[in-house]
């Protein structure tokens, strides 16, 4: 295993702490000149999106999600928090009436989003579609039933979930300002000391010749869900990474990203994702819920 490891830097304004957790480069951002602080800060706030990571990642064979996957019908003993994780998922599920379905992790078998144009046949998605299905799975506050050849993924919500108990952690030590930020989904804590906000940079994905988008944030979270670095290109057709659960193709004519702004980043990347699954009609869903958004489009559209 690589080893882990933070850097903590010194700033006119603060600490900065990057560090690399779940496939993505990540910050702390905190608004102190105290090196102890910050360095608590660091060594606490890695310490728990580590964990969530090594707890939760479908990709490492020796975390409880593994066990789970690979239980051949049996039950797995769980705990509170991941209890209350797939009551969570439960609760995704039926708000996008089954298109947000943690199940649907195993699509990627068939679904390679490398910017070929290596698409699969129906054939090959509808064998593997019957190994999707949240409904199947039992489970309750001590153990989880997976069926045979079933797989769980905790990847749509766990990231979100890590920045939010990152900023807990924090919380727990200090209350000095700190901006939480694990590969663009990201949480501050407060404002900063001079009464400004945070200022915040959206990435338009894909597009290297337009800048970043800047938003100013006082306090909570910002999500974003997109598909401009994960597609397929075949007969000048794209399609997203973003995949519908129920019939195991991608989601035509969303946007290029959905940048999302909540109290939680938990809830802020729920309804990124939710408005990406809508596709076209993805704009309607977020100002139906009254949520404040940015939307950047492919530049064809």
């Amino acid at each position: 295993m690589t080893q882990r490891a933070f850097s903590l830097l010194k700033q006119s304004d603060g600490h900065s702490i990057t560090f690399d957790a779940m496939a993505s480069p990540c910050e702390v951002l905190i608004d102190s000149d105290d090196p102890l602080l910050a360095s608590e800060v660091a060594q606490a706030v890695t310490q728990e999106v580590w964990r969530i990571e090594d707890k939760f990642s479908r990709y490492d064979p020796n975390s409880l999600c593994s066990q789970i996957n690979h239980g051949d019908g049996q039950a797995i003993s769980i705990d509170n928090e991941t209890y209350l994780l797939l009551n969570f998922a439960q609760q995704c599920y039926e708000l996008s009436d089954g298109l947000f379905d943690i199940s649907s992790g195993v699509l990627g078998r068939v679904w390679q989003f490398d910017g070929s144009d290596k698409i699969p046949s129906a054939a090959q998605v509808v064998e593997v579609l019957v190994r999707v299905g949240w409904p199947r799975i039992d489970y309750d506050e001590q153990q989880i039933i997976m069926p045979k050849a079933m797989e769980i993924d905790f990847g749509g919500i766990g990231k979100e979930y890590a920045v939010d108990r990152a900023i807990l952690s924090v919380a727990a030590l200090t209350d000095e300002p700190v901006l939480v930020n694990l590969g663009g989904d990201l949480c501050a804590s407060a404002p900063r000391h001079n009464g400004q906000p945070w200022q915040v940079g959206i990435e338009h994905p894909g597009l290297v010749d337009k800048p970043s988008m800047m938003v100013s944030l006082y306090r909570g979270a910002l999500a974003t869900s997109g598909d401009a670095k994960r597609f397929l290109l075949s007969q000048g057709k794209r399609y997203s990474h973003i995949l519908n659960a129920k019939t195991g193709w991608p989601i035509e004519q969303a946007p290029a990203s959905i940048t999302v702004a909540a109290q939680h980043c938990v809830e802020a990347g729920v309804f990124a994702t939710l408005a990406m699954l809508q596709g076209e009609n993805a704009e309607d869903f977020l100002q139906a819920q009254q949520i404040k958004h940015w939307v950047i489009r492919h530049p064809s559209e």
